[in-house]
C-alpha cells in the first residue's frame, strides 16, 4: 500500500537523533496529543515520504501493541521471580520434611504436621500462580493494527495482511475482535493475578512474622547480627521488618486491581477514562510484585528454622495436639464417634493445668475399656502425624521438580 522509497525513507528516519524528545515534547505541548506528536514529528523527518506515516492506523494500534510487548518482557520477568521464590521453598521443604511442628488452626494447636509441609503447600500455591501466568499471558500481550474501531476498514482489502504482518514482525498475536483498543478484561484479568500473587506473598510473609513472634519463635527472617538495627528505642528487637514490608506493599497490589475492571467498562467502541490509571497502576503493580517475589526469596534463603523450638512446642500440648488420634482409634474399635469425641473433649478440659492427657486416658474406664495403656501411648506418639506430613511434602515436591524440569 505504501511505495517501497517511501517505507525506506519512513524506516530511515525513525530514530532518537531524527525525531528529537524535544521535538516531541514541542509538539505534544501543542496538539494535546501524544502519538500525534510522534507521528509528526516521524512525518517532519521523512520528508515527502512522511505523508505515508501512520497511514491506516489510529493510537491504539501504536500504544496498545506497545503495552503488549512490555507486558510481555514483564511477564518473563515475573515467571523467573516464581520460579526462583518457588525452588527456594521447595528446598527448605525438602530440608524439613520430617521436622515435627504443631499445626495450627484459629491460631490455636491443631495435630501435628512438618514444618517441610508447611513450605511445600506454599511452593504448591506459587507454582499455581506460575501456571496461572502461562495461560493468560498468550491472552494478554496481544496487539492490533485495525484502525479507528477495530475493523480495519482503512486498509481496505489489504487488512487482513497488514496486520498480520506487524503482529509477526512485533512477535505477539493479533487481537481476534477489538474495538479501537484491545479488551481490557486482558489487563484486568492480568492485574487481578498480580493481586493473587499479591496475596499469596501476604499469606507467607505473615506466617513469618507470627512464627517469628517471642512467645512463638519458631522461625526468623534473615538478621545482620554485626550491623542491623531492630529498633532505635528497644536495642534487643529483631523485628521481621521485610515480611512487614512486603505485606505493605502487598495490599498496595490489590488495591490496584480494582481500576482494571473499572476500565473494562466503555463508552461504545472506546472512551479515554482507562488510559490515565493503566500509566500508573501496571507499572507501579508490576515493579511491586517483582519487588516482593526478591524480597521473599531472600527471606526465605536465609530463613532461621528453630526445630528445637518446634518440637517443644509440640511436647508442650501434652498430647492434646493426638486427640484426633485416639479418637479414631477409639471409633474403630467399636466406640460412637460422636462419644470418643464427647470424651475426648472432656479430657483435655484444662489440660494445661492438669497430667498429659495420656495419663488422663490411662485412667479413664471409657478408654481402658477400649485401649491398652501401650496402645495409648503409641496413639499419642506424634510421630506418625509427622511421618504422614513427610511422606505427603515428598509427593508434593516431586510434583513440583517435574513440573520445573519441564
Amino acid at each position: 500500500m505504501i511505495p517501497a522509497d517511501a517505507a525506506r525513507a519512513i524506516g530511515a528516519a525513525a530514530n532518537i537523533e531524527k525525531v528529537p524528545v524535544a521535538r516531541v515534547d514541542a509538539l505534544e505541548r501543542e496538539l494535546k496529543h501524544d502519538v500525534m506528536a510522534i507521528a509528526r514529528a516521524l512525518g517532519e523527518a521523512a520528508g515527502p515520504s512522511g505523508r505515508w506515516v501512520h497511514f491506516g492506523a489510529t493510537s491504539a494500534d501504536i500504544t496498545d501493541s506497545a503495552l503488549a510487548l512490555e507486558l510481555q518482557e514483564s511477564g518473563a520477568i515475573l515467571r523467573t521471580d516464581l520460579t526462583g521464590l518457588a525452588r527456594v521453598l521447595a528446598t527448605l521443604a525438602h530440608a524439613h520434611r520430617a521436622t515435627a511442628e504443631v499445626g495450627r488452626t484459629h491460631g490455636q494447636h491443631g495435630v501435628p504436621i512438618s514444618f517441610g509441609y508447611k513450605m511445600a503447600v506454599a511452593a504448591a500455591e506459587v507454582m499455581r500462580h506460575r501456571r496461572r501466568l502461562d495461560e493468560l499471558l498468550p491472552r494478554l500481550t496481544v496487539g492490533k493494527m485495525a484502525g479507528a474501531v477495530g475493523t480495519g476498514a482503512g486498509f481496505g482489502t489489504h487488512a487482513v495482511a497488514v496486520e498480520e504482518g506487524v503482529m509477526r514482525r512485533l512477535g505477539i498475536a493479533a487481537d481476534e475482535a477489538p474495538t479501537q483498543i484491545t479488551g481490557r478484561d486482558r489487563i484486568a484479568e492480568f492485574t487481578n493475578w498480580l493481586a493473587l500473587v499479591a496475596g499469596t506473598a501476604e499469606r507467607l510473609a505473615t506466617e513469618v512474622r507470627n512464627l517469628q513472634r517471642t512467645e512463638i519463635a519458631e522461625i526468623a527472617e534473615p538478621f545482620d547480627e554485626q550491623r542491623q538495627v531492630g529498633s532505635s528505642t528497644m536495642a534487643q528487637k529483631r523485628n521481621p521488618m521485610v515480611s512487614e514490608n512486603v505485606t505493605s506493599l502487598a495490599r498496595l497490589v490489590r488495591a490496584f486491581a480494582l481500576p482494571p475492571l473499572e476500565n473494562m467498562v466503555q463508552w461504545h467502541e472506546r472512551d479515554l477514562a482507562n488510559s490515565a490509571n493503566e500509566r500508573v497502576v501496571l507499572p507501579h503493580s508490576i515493579l511491586l510484585v517483582d519487588d516482593i517475589l526478591n524480597k521473599l526469596v531472600d527471606v526465605f534463603a536465609g530463613l532461621r528454622v528453630d526445630s528445637a523450638r518446634m518440637s517443644a512446642e509440640v511436647d508442650r500440648s501434652a498430647g492434646g495436639s493426638m486427640t484426633e488420634s485416639l479418637m479414631l482409634a477409639l471409633t474403630s474399635r467399636g466406640l460412637a464417634r460422636a462419644d470418643a469425641h464427647e470424651l475426648l473433649r472432656r479430657l483435655t478440659k484444662d489440660a494445661g493445668a492438669g497430667p498429659p492427657l495420656a495419663e488422663r486416658a490411662k485412667t479413664d474406664p471409657t478408654v481402658r475399656e477400649w485401649l491398652e495403656p501401650a496402645a495409648i501411648d503409641r496413639l499419642l506418639d506424634p510421630a506418625a502425624y509427622v511421618r504422614a506430613a513427610a511422606e505427603k511434602t515428598d509427593r508434593v515436591l516431586a510434583r513440583i521438580e517435574r513440573e520445573l524440569s519441564e
